[in-house]
């Protein structure tokens, strides 16, 4: 009788990356910014959710700040932040992350969160006196918000919406099929919620949402996904490669797109009437930020649609 020697999932080799999903070494300005946000003592996405943008970005002194603790309420199977009871938010935290955009001279910062179900605002306070800060501590900045949904709730929107970011950015992260089994606590339709609902407290603020390809969506879905988004006026859309985060732990890839299926997918985006789009196989929410959100008003202001 054979004796067969199954080896453990977490043991198990990595799938070979292409050649295209390959990083260079940190560079630049690499050691100054991780000083900064050592000493800021802030958690950024960058490096909980282990970007693999993140020797570049923080090379040109550009990093995400993932405020409100760097533990999640809820268990996404493509997210690397980890999922625990996170502690009550830090009353210092906005003035340390101005201060932490102003050591880096930053002209657009990114402000992320976990997801706090724990809180009874979701956090939404919090997030928009981070916000007041840095427009206090650095007025020529400008701020682009990545939170959680919040639920959907009009009153937790509300309250950061009157912050006055200059962008709105939620993701939608995936096509609607794949939401309840990779994303069990999120709703897809409520996150078209949360974009309809910024659009309707401030008309002229831009909105701006990513998803993830290669986790086994169809090009129909992803070409219904993009026109769910526009649909809720939403101006922006990012579309980059899911990369597993662990073997064990996170929802395989199915697919890596090659460079010219990102292309074909950003000239239909952008054919529905996206005023920006960033397409790729490296392409996150927040990467290129600043130029991705330059671009995206310049041409809103053309078309007579600007942001704030």
């Amino acid at each position: 009788m054979e004796l067969t020697v199954l080896t453990p999932r977490s043991q198990r080799p990595h799938r070979r990356l292409p050649p295209w999903l390959k990083r260079p070494l940190p560079s630049g300005d690499f050691t100054h910014t991780t000083a900064i946000i050592a000493e800021s003592g802030i958690a950024t996405v960058c490096q909980e959710a282990k970007c693999p943008n993140l020797s570049e970005c923080w090379s040109k002194r550009q990093a995400t700040f993932m405020i409100l603790g760097d533990k999640c309420t809820r268990r996404c199977h493509f997210c690397a932040v980890q999922t625990a009871r996170p502690d009550p938010p830090a009353e210092d935290e906005p003035d340390r992350v101005a201060e932490a955009v102003a050591r880096l001279s930053l002209r657009h910062v990114v402000l992320t969160a976990v997801s706090r179900d724990d809180l009874k605002d979701q956090g939404a306070d919090h997030f928009a006196r981070c916000v007041r800060a840095i427009h206090g501590r650095c007025p020529g900045t400008t701020v682009e918000v990545l939170p959680a949904d919040f639920q959907a709730r009009r009153e937790c929107i509300q309250t950061l919406c009157d912050a006055r970011p200059e962008l709105y950015n939620h993701n939608i992260e995936m096509v609607e099929h794949l939401t309840p089994k990779i994303r069990p606590q999120a709703k897809y339709r409520r996150s078209l919620e949360v974009l309809r609902i910024v659009k309707e407290i401030v008309p002229p603020m831009l909105t701006k949402s990513g998803i993830m390809v290669g986790l086994g969506e169809t090009i129909d879905e992803l070409h219904r996904t993009f026109e769910d988004l526009r649909a809720v006026d939403c101006d922006v859309l990012t579309i980059g490669q899911y990369l597993q985060p662990t073997l064990a732990d996170h929802a395989p890839v199915v697919k890596y797109y090659t460079p010219d299926e990102f292309r074909e997918l950003g000239q239909h985006a952008r054919s529905l009437g996206f005023v920006g789009v960033a397409s790729g196989p490296f392409v996150r929410s927040s990467y290129n930020a600043l130029e991705v959100f330059t671009e995206s008003r310049r041409r809103a202001t053309v078309s007579g649609k600007p942001g704030r």
